[in-house]
């Protein structure tokens, strides 16, 4: 007499326990949409690959570079399988909707607005490009009309350079090699004499990754998301690691 009384507990105890293994769940049954996502897998390396020329264009990763003719590029995405890297490069400076991309690898020949380069070397913080035209390398490496940044497109030659003059200049706003750059989270942005201005997007100390961009001349040059400490990053012309990321700051120890 009292079977149909414990089958149907039984049932009540089966469909209890199901319940509490689903977790948090919307009622659609996707995921908690409140979770916070999963950080980026660790690049798998190698750090480069190929050879970087002195006078070569760096483009840093996520950010853009105007280039000589009008054209301009941007290193959109990395990718390593422990072996070789590829990366994402697309046209223009700045994004817009329907711009051409491509993935390249080290030594390729690649061109922008009409102009002939060679992808030089490819690495998780940059992308080293070798223009194939003299007329090319000269117009880079012509010296700015002033040294002294006013903010804008006016800094276009102290931001889309290879003039040595301007990498010593930016050199000096930086600590000495070994010393540490701090760059404030919730701090506005840190300006440097080049032009260049960085600002932090995101740290999480918890998962070890921090999310910071750079802009000059109006451009963002660099756009580092889910950097971890050790990596390397560039910043017109000099190479930093990251050293420590706390909830205040992202501490970036001077390499190169």
């Amino acid at each position: 007499m009292h079977r149909p009384a414990a089958r149907h507990a039984a049932a009540a105890a089966v469909t209890a326990l199901l319940l509490t293994a689903c977790g948090t769940h919307d009622e659609a049954g996707g995921a908690d949409p409140t979770a916070p996502a999963a950080p980026a897998p660790a690049d798998k390396g190698p750090v480069c690959v190929g050879e970087a020329s002195k006078d070569g264009v760096r483009l840093l990763r996520g950010g853009g570079f105007r280039l000589p003719g009008g054209g301009g590029a941007q290193y959109v995405a990395a990718s390593a399988d422990g072996t070789t890297r590829t990366a994402v490069l697309r046209e223009g400076a700045v994004y817009e909707d329907g711009r051409p991309e491509q993935t390249v690898t080290p030594g390729q020949q690649v061109t922008f607005a009409g102009r002939a380069y060679t992808v030089g070397q490819i690495c998780s913080y940059r992308v080293v490009l070798e223009p194939a035209d003299a007329g090319d390398r000269a117009a880079l490496a012509k010296a700015p009309a002033s040294m002294k940044s006013t903010g804008g497109a006016a800094d276009d030659g102290l931001c889309f350079t290879t003039d040595p003059a301007v990498a010593a200049a930016a050199s000096k706003g930086f600590p000495a090699e070994g010393g540490m750059l701090s760059i404030l989270a919730n701090g506005g942005a840190a300006r440097f004499p080049t032009g260049l201005s960085l600002t932090v997007a995101a740290v999480d100390p918890q998962a070890g990754t921090a999310h910071f961009k750079g802009v000059c001349a109006a451009v963002m040059v660099a756009d580092y998301e889910d950097v971890r400490i050790g990596d390397t990053v560039e910043l017109a012309g000099a190479r930093f690691e990251v050293a420590e990321l706390t909830e205040q700051a992202v501490r970036l120890r001077r390499t190169a």
